[in-house]
């Protein structure tokens, strides 16, 4: 029976092509949307804890421990709250999201050769200067490194949020999974799943690109 079902798979996919592009996207969408917020939030606790030994320790023990809580029980626990769809999934998304960012700011500003710093300040550099001009652009690898591991970590979460009724190809899984025995149960699961690693691929390679271009020449491998 499953080899009947995986030879179908072709016109299964001829057939609902347009539902996983429109998934796929949606999918994309949930990911940059978290992203986006999770890395202004991110970096912003970075930039106002790196330097301070007990905000730092308590901002990446929280950020730690944030990230144990499974996945399906954080959004049985916003659901009642935020209602089903994008909501959750956005906040579930950027709460995951956090750590990652959070450490790889921390860990490249602290990074940054003290000496560079204080000849920028002997220079009559201004705080924000340095920080705009000199650790920003010096702890960039890094941190994009962290955003990079968040997006990978948002595109394998997003699709649990079909639980609550989220955006994304997590809907096809979840249906296969709850159809098993049926026809198209083993398309529905394997198209949702495949889309899902090969959306997770082609988002790293992105990163891969947008690390090369945007780090400076002095700093590339």
């Amino acid at each position: 029976m499953t080899g009947l079902q995986l030879a179908n798979l072709d016109d299964f996919l001829a057939r609902r092509w347009e539902d996983v592009v429109e998934l796929a996207l949606q999918h994309l969408a949930a990911v940059a949307i978290s992203l986006a917020l999770a890395t202004a939030i991110g970096v912003l606790i970075g930039l106002l804890v790196w330097d301070r030994p007990v905000p730092r320790s308590v901002s990446l023990t929280a950020a730690g421990i944030a990230i144990t809580i499974p996945s399906l029980a954080l959004l049985a626990l916003l659901s009642p709250v935020l209602g089903l769809g994008w909501a959750p999934t956005i906040v579930s998304l950027v709460f995951y999201s956090l750590l990652p960012i959070v450490r790889n700011t921390v860990v490249g500003l602290r990074e940054v050769p003290g000496h560079l710093v204080e000849s920028a300040r002997g220079m009559g550099m201004t705080p924000a200067a340095v920080l705009l001009r000199i650790q920003l652009p010096l702890a960039w690898p890094v941190i994009v490194t962290g955003i990079r591991v968040a997006a990978q970590l948002t595109v394998g979460i997003a699709a649990i949020a079909a639980y609550v009724a989220g955006p994304g190809l997590g809907v096809y899984i979840f249906r296969g999974l709850s159809s098993l025995g049926s026809v198209n149960a083993l398309n529905f699961a394997l198209t949702g799943t495949l889309c899902v690693v090969l959306l997770a691929l082609l988002i790293d390679g992105a990163f891969v690109l947008i690390t090369r271009y945007s780090t400076p020449r002095g700093l590339r491998a």
